[in-house]
């Protein structure tokens, strides 16, 4: 069982939810693991919630309306806390747990990683992806990619370890200006050991990371989740095997790429290409 913590419901709407979740459970005389049973999940998954670490889909809260026999609040909460987020429906969880992650493992095969991004490439990026978007839609996605970037500001936590494609490194988005600028951000990042950067590269052909992005996220108080995504969706995994299968590919992944130093380099020789 997860041991309840006291939380401050005015910190966060997701510790008010976790706050409520308890108040709820307790009121009707259930431990975690019995009223995991009811919603067919884990105890250690309802004192997840109740400790604000986690916060359930829409369909859990609905279950859980319903066995604690809440009137919808919790349902109702959860839909206020996706309204209220500024991130695609798809990766408004997984943004959640990212911002309490203590490890961040990504992969990224064609695009700059949403955490080292500058304003100017995820505005080129956007404006690619979206050529019909308004001017006010692609302000709104900047500022909220920046918004995620924040994690960057402790000099610590989390350890954030990034493997790249050398494709992501030759891929002039928003021509060589803004992309000699986002090379040289994640130099400097790489150069004071802010984070962890391989570049697999083109001569490595076929490669254990081929089948996309995905990103690992570790945990002090819960257990580890990976997310992957595509174009146009998004989707959170946590079965314990199946973060594991990911966790292998990412360590087989960190063989091949180059090391650490060597990929500095090509980083900085790639910037250099685009300053011609």
């Amino acid at each position: 069982m997860t041991r309840p913590k006291d939380l401050n419901p005015w910190d966060s709407p997701r510790a008010f939810y976790g706050t409520e979740l308890r108040r709820h459970r307790e009121a009707a005389g259930l431990s975690q693991e019995e009223l995991g049973a009811l919603v067919f999940c884990s105890g250690a998954y309802i004192g997840q919630m109740e400790s604000a670490t986690r916060r359930p889909p829409k369909e859990m809260a609905k279950l859980l309306d319903a066995v604690l026999k809440t009137d919808g609040i919790l349902t109702r909460m959860c839909e206020a806390m996706e309204q209220a987020s500024q991130h695609a429906e798809y990766f408004r969880l997984a943004a959640e747990l990212e911002s309490t992650a203590s490890a961040i493992c990504e992969y990224a095969p064609m695009i700059v990683p949403g955490l080292l991004q500058t304003p100017e490439y995820t505005q080129a990026y956007t404006r690619a992806a979206r050529p019909l978007a308004v001017e006010e839609d692609i302000t709104r996605n900047v500022a909220t990619r920046q918004e995620r970037a924040r994690l960057l500001d402790d000099p610590e936590t989390p350890e954030l370890w990034f493997i790249l494609h050398e494709i992501v490194l030759r891929t002039p988005v928003g021509g060589s200006r803004v992309m000699r600028q986002q090379l040289a951000h994640i130099a400097e990042l790489a150069n004071i050991h802010r984070v962890m950067v391989q570049v697999v590269p083109l001569a490595a052909e076929a490669h254990p990371l081929m089948n996309g992005m995905f990103a690992l996220m570790f945990f002090d108080a819960a257990p580890p989740a990976v997310y992957t995504e595509n174009a146009h969706s998004g989707q959170l995994l946590d079965t314990p095997a199946l973060v594991a299968r990911y966790t292998k590919t990412y360590d087989l992944g960190r063989a091949v790429a180059l090391s650490p130093d060597a990929s500095l380099a090509m980083i900085r020789a790639a910037m250099e290409d685009f300053a011609a």
